[in-house]
């Protein structure tokens, strides 16, 4: 399996790092794609609107063909399905991340949990674990909730920009 995960990302996914080279390396993609499954799985119930907007987040977040998308999601249900701790996905995006792709993920986290139209506990805990694990300050995990309940109460239409 790591073989066939190493391969499919120095093959299709690292030609298509953006020009900054932000977001690195296929560990990096995978890290922040492990987070957004881990958020479906948070409730105990994994809905298909929770699944699509995992591969939406995907997609903002990074620039990569829809077949890739989809199969950076299910590596990333797979790492997710064994995965025994939060610590080596955070750790990773901690050394490569800056502060406004932290509030970004932390947004991204919060779609997720607003795509079946509620947020449970245990995904409220999630993202606030997350939040804090990233160094995330609260008024910034307080606005990324907002911003990403509003986008969600305005439909499918809204793409905002990501920010700078």
């Amino acid at each position: 399996m790591l073989q066939r995960l190493q391969r499919f990302f120095e093959t299709r996914v690292l030609e298509h790092r953006d020009e900054q080279g932000r977001h690195g390396g296929h560990t990096l993609r995978l890290a922040a794609a492990v987070l957004l499954v881990e958020m479906t799985r948070a409730d105990f119930e994994v809905s298909p609107e929770e699944r699509t907007a995992v591969l939406e987040a995907l997609r903002r977040a990074f620039a990569l063909p829809e077949a890739e998308l989809k199969e950076l999601r299910r590596l990333a249900e797979a790492e997710a399905r064994t995965a025994i701790s939060l610590y080596p996905f955070t750790d990773r995006i901690n050394s490569s991340y800056d502060a406004g792709e932290k509030r970004e993920l932390i947004r991204l986290l919060w779609r997720v949990a607003y795509a079946d139209g509620r947020v449970d506990k245990y995904e409220d805990y999630l993202v606030r674990k997350v939040a804090e694990l990233l160094y995330v300050p609260h008024r910034d995990f307080i606005r990324c909730k907002h911003e990403a309940k509003a986008e969600i109460e305005a439909g499918p239409g809204l793409r905002p920009a990501p920010p700078p």
